[in-house]
């Protein structure tokens, strides 16, 4: 390839033709499919980085350089583009797993300093202010207060369906939001659209404009205003607890990450009528293939494990895409990430 060519391919385009010649031409170095593409030092050093990073290559250690270097001479090992998504998606769910694991703790710590820490002084209240209320009066007179004062952005998440006699006042509070140009997120349980009267109430809301979706885990119920307020349970497996209070952006920021998190693996309004309905026909023969494949074990491996043949396995997993309405083996492990089917088994095999 002339040098001009290579001059054309920047960035990405780079990678993708390195990435290609190395699927191309199995055992050849990094350096080798390099050189034929003509880069430069700079433009070698971009491609591995973004490669390495995308999952789509990995390079064995070969004698290197400096300790912790590849080897020039090594031929770097090739991923598969859907196994290499699979892998990050995976590694995602793990992240939010972390994440979650992480809210938990702070609770802890949260209850603590809302106790006689804050009363004592301890922490400015300049900065953060946090409160344990257990008077639901006070609580709805917290709610009417943000009611007035929320300027750009109102999240909600609930753990189950909204009692009756608050549904009326919900969609009140979307209009007036709406007219105001505030944004509303609102984040369910996936069994919340199975009641009739929520499943008109949530048409009713995104009508007025709600972004709604649906998770397969709630962690907790929580209302979140721009940066400045938060209002959740102490008790995240208790409704009936009492509520804590907290405003300034030091705590409600780390709320707001842990439902931007759940609100990127939930799934959108209209589209979990029709995926609530797939994944149910699945055979367990079936769905140890696809927890294997959301794995990265490739077919051979999986064939091995189930003990059947290659012909075998790519029928399931065929039969698997078709169930979950995917058109991919990626598409499939999304969808079945978002329907909860690699969850609860895939923990019990240890995937």
């Amino acid at each position: 390839m002339s040098r001009n060519a290579a001059v054309a391919r920047t960035g990405s385009e780079q990678a993708l033709a390195v990435y290609q010649a190395l699927r191309s031409r199995p055992g050849a170095t990094f350096d080798q499919v390099a050189d034929r593409l003509d880069l430069t030092a700079e433009e070698r050093e971009r491609c591995r980085d973004e490669l390495v990073s995308l999952g789509l290559t990995a390079f064995p250690v070969d004698v290197p350089a400096s300790p912790g270097t590849p080897s020039a001479g090594t031929a770097p090992v090739v991923v598969e583009p859907d196994v290499a998504l699979l892998r990050l998606l995976r590694r995602e769910r793990d992240r939010l797993q972390e994440r979650l694991a992480a809210t938990s703790r702070a609770h802890t710590a949260l209850e603590a300093l809302a106790g006689p820490f804050l009363r004592a002084g301890a922490t400015p209240r300049g900065e953060i202010e946090v409160e344990i209320v257990d008077d639901p009066r006070r609580i709805r007179c917290s709610l009417t207060n943000l009611t007035n004062s929320v300027r750009t952005a109102v999240h909600f998440m609930y753990t189950g369906s909204v009692r009756r006699e608050e549904l009326p006042g919900e969609l009140a509070l979307d209009r007036q939001w709406a007219d105001r140009g505030i944004r509303i997120r609102a984040m369910y349980s996936r069994r919340a659209a199975s009641v009739p009267e929520m499943a008109q109430h949530l048409e009713e809301r995104a009508a007025l404009g709600v972004e709604i979706r649906f998770a397969s885990v709630v962690p907790m119920s929580m209302v979140l205003a721009d940066e400045n307020f938060a209002l959740l349970p102490t008790d995240p497996h208790d409704p009936s607890s009492a509520a804590i209070l907290a405003r300034g952006p030091g705590l409600v920021r780390s709320y707001l990450a842990l439902y931007e998190y759940c609100w990127t693996a939930a799934a959108p309004y209209g589209e979990e009528e029709a995926a609530e309905k797939r994944g149910d026909g699945l055979s367990e023969q079936q769905r140890a293939a696809l927890l294997m494949l959301a794995s990265g074990i490739k077919d051979e491996q999986i064939a091995r494990n189930l003990g059947v043949s290659l012909r075998t396995v790519s029928r399931l997993l065929s039969e698997v895409m078709q169930e979950l309405g995917a058109a991919s083996r990626f598409e499939a492990g999304v969808k079945a990430s978002r329907l909860g089917l690699l969850d609860a088994e895939g923990a019990e095999r240890g995937i």
